[in-house]
């Protein structure tokens, strides 16, 4: 049902207007002036006392959007301040490069702890550790560190502990796309062969496994027990990602529910999970804990729909893998299950997992023809907004601010 949905995001509501908003904040006044303020206010006393949880999530959705049209375009996630200054008054720079600075020969550290021999399998395990991958997972990892620490005692030193964490993130996301590559039978992977395609199917699973085992001695070498819990329910929300990935449901509502579910398992427990251990090493606040687990659950979801977006509206080329994948594999994610309410006939497309010629194509056109890819990206705005507000409680620091910043980059990016 919808209202578990609801539950599911711990009570997150979307107040629009309710206050004026800080600098580079989210709210509606602003550059959409004082009309487009002054409607949000008006539709949020006509909302007043309603239990969102009891509105069907489509319907709710399609409420709030045409009520405020284009009041969360991406432009407004743009968080420029005077002379480059952040909220910190500290110089701003470049997220990637604030972060990189703790992760400087990362990927040199992550073959060192894939201590094997054999010249093979040696070569399969490094294969996507070329460092010319994102690297987006240990720059949050290594952000938040920062911003916990500062937060805690105002200490800009991240603890060894702390950026192993780091490394283990990139590991654990590795070993899991050299797993989803032999399920979903992939050729492709941030533009070359994936190591299925290269080495076979059984090798591939080995090599996964492998990256897995070498991140968990690594996780074990930290040795607080704490960390070794969170991060280790990591793998276990990966599983039943998958294992929900391959399931359906036939009513909408629990097929949105499921489909987010899927998500949060899949891609934001990491990213989630990783930011809780690091701010548990840095400091002892419970609070600060819940910040950093919020935060990277928001912010990984958020991610994890723009990719569901780019899966349509990117080219092959850009993305470094095939586009319409999603389709080919049965999958029905964010822009499908929005363009489902203006074309329910894709509701039998959905059901047999758009096997039957011509369903991909069909469901592609039917998502290009609707608003499933803007009430997709609407939805990711909404959780970088959560984001934001539970980052923004910590204390201002370069760091923090570039956590805020790194919500537009997803928001944003097309690859």
């Amino acid at each position: 049902m919808a209202s578990r949905w609801w539950r599911w995001r711990r009570g997150y509501s979307w107040r629009p207007a309710a206050r004026s908003p800080e600098p580079g904040s989210l709210g509606l006044a602003g550059p959409q002036g004082p009309r487009a303020a002054a409607d949000a206010r008006s539709q949020a006393h006509r909302w007043k006392g309603l239990d969102l949880s009891q509105i069907p999530y489509f319907n709710l959705v399609k409420h709030l959007t045409s009520a405020c049209p284009n009041v969360y375009s991406i432009s407004r996630f743009h968080h420029t301040t005077p002379d480059n200054k952040t909220h910190s008054g500290e110089k701003y720079t470049d997220p990637f490069k604030l972060g990189w600075r703790d992760l400087k020969g990362l990927y040199e550290d992550i073959r060192k702890e894939l201590l094997i021999t054999t010249s093979e399998l040696k070569e399969m395990s490094e294969y996507y550790f070329d460092g010319k991958g994102k690297a987006f997972r240990p720059i949050i990892v290594a952000l938040m560190a920062r911003a916990c620490n500062i937060h805690h005692n105002n200490s800009r030193h991240v603890q060894a502990s702390q950026r192993t964490i780091a490394l283990i993130a990139e590991m654990i996301h590795t070993a899991s796309l050299v797993h989803d590559d032999v399920i979903d039978d992939a050729s492709s992977r941030r533009g070359k062969h994936t190591v299925n395609k290269i080495w076979g199917e059984k090798k591939a699973v080995l090599a996964g496994d492998l990256i897995l085992s070498a991140a968990s001695i690594a996780l074990a070498r930290i040795g607080n027990t704490t960390v070794i819990s969170i991060l280790t329910q990591v793998i276990e929300d990966l599983v039943r990602g998958e294992f929900l990935q391959l399931g359906s449901k036939e009513n909408e509502n629990e097929r949105f529910a499921h489909y987010l579910e899927k998500t949060f398992k899949k891609t934001a427990s990491l990213i989630a999970n990783s930011c809780k251990a690091v701010s548990v090493l840095g400091c002892p606040d419970p609070v600060v804990h819940e910040i950093a687990y919020q935060y990277g659950k928001n912010i990984g979801i958020a991610f994890q729909l723009i990719d569901d977006v780019l899966d349509f509206t990117s080219c092959s080329d850009q993305m470094g893998k095939p586009t319409s994948a999603d389709l080919k594999l049965g999958l029905a994610t964010g822009p499908v299950l929005f363009a489902c309410q203006q074309f329910p006939e894709m509701n039998a497309m959905i059901m047999r997992r758009f096997s039957l010629p011509g369903d991909v194509d069909r469901a592609r056109q039917y998502v290009l023809q609707s608003d499933g890819v803007q009430q997709t990206t609407y939805l990711a705005q909404q959780y970088c907004h959560e984001a934001i507000r539970e980052i923004s409680k910590l204390r201002p620091s370069p760091e923090r601010d570039a956590l805020i910043q790194l919500s537009e980059i997803v928001l944003t990016r097309d690859k």
